[in-house]
């Protein structure tokens, strides 16, 4: 049998975005639909800091068992003023009490629900090549005017300058 590589992950940043008040969509068969546009934010960390380009948007399905099914997609424009495109998958649920506090705006620990997306990173900057072939994990945690994620990549990493 051949040993598989070890599942590294390593922090390439915190993301801050920017969100507005989600837009109801109305219901349909797989639940009710929103889009929460994403209105700026920011990327800090070791590996480069950069800002989120106001005009993406984060499409929702809240499911009928409560789970918050979501698809975000923005812009980063990295210090060296290189561009990301992010297209992050979640999945976010709570215990009906606390889901009715984070739906009202109230500060909620992220230790009383589950945040947790996958992200995929996508570039034309030749210096920045190995986003695009690398696999990012997130942790979040959602405010009522933000969100927060704690970006990881899965590696090794390999043309990565970490």
């Amino acid at each position: 049998m051949t040993q598989q590589p070890t599942l590294e992950a390593t922090l390439v940043g915190h993301l801050s975005v920017a969100i507005a008040p989600p837009v109801d969509l109305g219901s349909n068969s797989a639940g009710r639909r929103r889009f929460v546009p994403i209105t700026g934010g920011t990327l800090t960390g070791a590996w480069r800091s950069g800002h989120v380009r106001p005009g993406g948007g984060d499409w929702q399905t809240i499911r009928p068992d409560g789970v918050v099914d979501l698809r975000a997609q923005y812009v980063l424009e990295l210090d060296d003023a290189s561009l990301i495109e992010i297209d992050n998958r979640g999945l976010r649920h709570a215990p009906p009490a606390v889901a009715d506090r984070l739906a009202a705006g109230a500060p909620v620990s992220p230790d009383e629900y589950y945040f947790r997306t996958a992200a995929r990173l996508h570039t034309a900057a030749p210096e920045h090549d190995w986003l695009n072939r690398t696999v990012f994990v997130g942790n979040a945690a959602r405010h009522a005017d933000r969100v927060e994620i704690d970006l990881f990549a899965i590696g090794p990493l390999i043309g990565s300058p970490a």
